[in-house]
């Protein structure tokens, strides 16, 4: 069953896929690290603590609001979902590990997996307008919308470094 809800995306997936994105991208932009290993380990385990305290939260509020303890199927459902908030880094992060095994300057291959991040948020902004059935001009403020957030991030990494 859990298998067959993943295989369409759903509104919690989508919004979990652009916030991994950006809060990667946001690790990567900040990192003093002297190594891309050492990028690509602090963008998983910030993002798996964001992951974990989001479905901590979600059983707290559930709780709080239901006003009674989950079942174990609800507890089950939360601590299953949203791992698109990390799976969303894997090809950037796959973008700064292949340059930089190709010997391109940690910098550069940050900066790459930046540009990379941008094009999956554009790519999501179009993908979000199409399925809105957005107009095409609807579309592509989504889609630069979108982009922008990661062009902040190439400019906060060009402004700390």
């Amino acid at each position: 069953m859990a298998s067959a809800r993943r295989s369409v995306p759903t509104e919690e997936s989508t919004a979990a896929t652009i916030y991994g994105v950006i809060v990667s991208a946001g690790v990567m932009a900040a990192a003093h690290a002297e190594t891309a290993l050492a990028v690509v380990v602090a963008v998983l385990v910030t993002l798996v603590i964001y992951w974990v305290a989001e479905r901590y939260a979600r059983l707290v509020a559930e709780r709080i609001h239901r006003g009674h303890r989950p079942t174990w199927a609800q507890a089950r459902e939360q601590l299953t979902d949203g791992w698109e908030m990390v799976s969303a880094s894997y090809l950037p992060l796959a973008v700064l590990s292949v340059l930089s095994l190709l010997g391109v300057e940690l910098y550069g291959a940050v900066l790459s997996a930046l540009v990379c991040s941008t094009v999956l948020l554009c790519v999501a902004g179009w993908a979000m307008g199409r399925k809105g059935q957005l107009t095409t001009r609807e579309r592509v403020v989504s889609t630069v919308v979108a982009g922008l957030f990661g062009v902040v991030m190439i400019a906060l990494k060009s402004l700390l470094h």
